[in-house]
């Protein structure tokens, strides 16, 4: 059974192995390191057996935050654990007082703007170029927190 907790220092190893195997650029072990000090930012693992299966993160303001990523390790992929990261991190950013939650997503990733877009994220533009190796557009969302979690 998957469990949804806050990430800790100790989730970092396992943390990267699934950061670099489902991004062109992968963030850094200091850059996620850093990330976890600060006082403004939200981190969940998903844990399965003890071994972490997926992460999502948001540095949150008063009442907004941006989702920075979320990701599933590749074998895990398809099992709901997407979501049910989505759906803790909605939910414990309505609980801080969030408003709204943004994110960007690469144009050709139709799994997870499927994912956002059941989870009550609407599409608000495009950011040409934003993403690299390869280069591409991305397509931001934006969802507010309180909205009904019925969408979740």
């Amino acid at each position: 059974m998957v469990q949804i907790r806050e990430m800790t220092l100790d989730d970092l190893e396992q943390v990267m192995v699934i950061e670099r195997e489902n991004f062109s650029v992968p963030w850094t072990e200091n850059g996620f390191f850093s990330f976890l000090l600060r006082q403004d930012t939200l981190f969940l693992t998903a844990e399965e057996d003890g071994r972490v299966v997926g992460y999502c993160g948001a540095v949150l303001v008063p009442d907004e935050g941006d989702v920075t990523n979320v990701s599933v390790s590749r074998d895990c992929q398809g099992q709901g654990i997407g979501r049910a990261l989505v759906q803790e991190l909605v939910g414990r950013a309505a609980a801080a007082g969030v408003a709204r939650l943004y994110l960007e997503v690469r144009r050709s990733n139709a799994r997870a703007l499927r994912l956002y877009g059941g989870l009550g994220f609407e599409q608000t533009g495009i950011r040409k170029n934003y993403y690299e190796e390869p280069v591409e557009d991305a397509v931001l969302m934006c969802r507010n927190c309180a909205d009904s979690l019925s969408h979740v």
